[in-house]
């Protein structure tokens, strides 16, 4: 128990940023993740705007980082684009339909499809963080009751 309780301790850093920053990154990839259960729970122990704020630009940031991380897989390894749904979506939209990055499951394959499809990396990074940024801004709005 004390193992557990020494990571959960570094990963929360006393703010639970790194954890939220971590769990951001590993969600924009194919592997599980809980950012928004992190957010939320960041938001709770202190809701100030300024703190609101800084989580919204921690988990878009992350979020963005991981996929990218992504795009680059897809446009680094393999050679031919295999014929998916998500591979179809980028085809017939190009890098707008990246703002749907966020969306669960589907979204993950999103910015996969774009490297295999060689969407230049500024217009994929642009669209895809332009999506998770308004994802976890409304969340955020919504969380603290501003809606």
């Amino acid at each position: 128990m004390m193992i557990v309780d020494a990571i959960v301790g570094f990963l929360s850093g006393g703010t639970g940023l790194w954890a939220l920053s971590l769990s951001a990154f590993l969600s924009a990839t194919i592997l599980p993740g809980s950012s928004e259960a992190l957010l939320a729970a960041s938001l709770a122990s202190d809701p100030g705007t300024d703190r609101a704020l800084l989580l919204v630009a921690l988990a878009s940031f992350f979020n963005t980082l991981g996929s990218m991380t992504s795009w680059a897989i897809g446009r680094y390894f393999p050679k031919k684009a295999p014929e998916t749904a998500a591979v179809n979506r980028l085809r017939r939209w190009g890098a707008p339909a990246l703002a749907l990055a966020w969306v669960p499951v589907v979204g993950d394959m999103l910015p996969l499809a774009a490297g295999w499809l060689r969407i230049g990396f500024w217009p994929a990074l642009l669209w895809t963080a332009l999506g998770k940024t308004a994802r976890y801004a409304v969340l955020t709005i919504g969380l603290l009751g501003l809606l």
